[in-house]
C-alpha cells in the first residue's frame, strides 16, 4: 500500500464536501509530477491524507482512499472548463485523475504548525520550503503519525 497527501483549498472543495459526496473524481490537477503520481504510483486502496491549503488555518482534516484506477480527466477536453487544455485530445489525453473516497474525519484537525513542530514529520514533503505540489507521497510512518495527531488509530480502518 502507498500513502499520499492531497491538498485542496476548502473554499473550492473541502473534506466536508468529500464526506457529503462520499466519492469524488480528483479533477483539475495540472502539474506533471502530481499527474505522474496519480497515473503511475496510485493503486485502488491506497490511503491518503486530505490537507486544506491556502486558508486561514491550513492542515489535515482526515483520511480518504484511492477508489479508482487513473483515467483521463474530462475537464481537459471542455473548452468552457477552467482546466481545459487545448493540447489534449481524447485519443492523447495529457491529464489524469483518480476517484477518492471519504474514510474518516480526524477527531482533531491537525494544523500546519503542529505538523512542522513534530519531530517525526520533519522530512514530510509538504513541509519542505517551496513545495507547491497538490499531491505528494508520504511514508507509512508519516501517515500513521499524522493519523495519531488527528486522534485516530489507522489500524482501526
Amino acid at each position: 500500500m502507498n500513502y499520499w497527501l492531497f491538498k485542496s483549498e476548502p473554499h473550492v472543495f473541502s473534506f466536508a464536501d468529500l464526506k457529503s459526496r462520499r466519492r469524488e473524481p480528483w479533477s483539475g490537477v495540472r502539474n506533471y509530477q502530481a499527474r505522474n503520481y496519480m497515473r503511475d504510483g496510485m493503486k485502488v486502496g491506497d490511503a491518503a491524507l486530505f490537507y486544506h491549503s491556502s486558508c486561514p488555518e491550513p492542515g489535515i482534516a482526515g483520511v480518504m482512499t484511492i477508489a479508482s484506477e487513473p483515467i483521463a480527466d474530462p475537464t481537459q477536453f471542455n473548452p468552457k472548463d477552467e482546466y481545459f487544455d487545448s493540447k489534449a485530445t481524447p485519443e492523447k489525453p495529457i491529464w489524469q485523475l483518480v476517484e477518492v473516497e471519504w474514510v474518516a474525519n480526524f477527531v482533531e484537525f491537525v494544523p500546519l504548525e503542529n505538523l512542522r513542530s513534530d519531530a517525526a514529520l520533519t522530512d514530510m514533503l509538504i513541509l519542505r520550503k517551496g513545495n507547491r505540489l497538490s499531491i505528494t507521497p508520504v511514508t507509512a510512518a508519516e501517515f500513521r503519525r499524522a493519523c495519531k495527531l488527528g486522534g485516530i488509530n489507522w489500524k482501526q480502518h
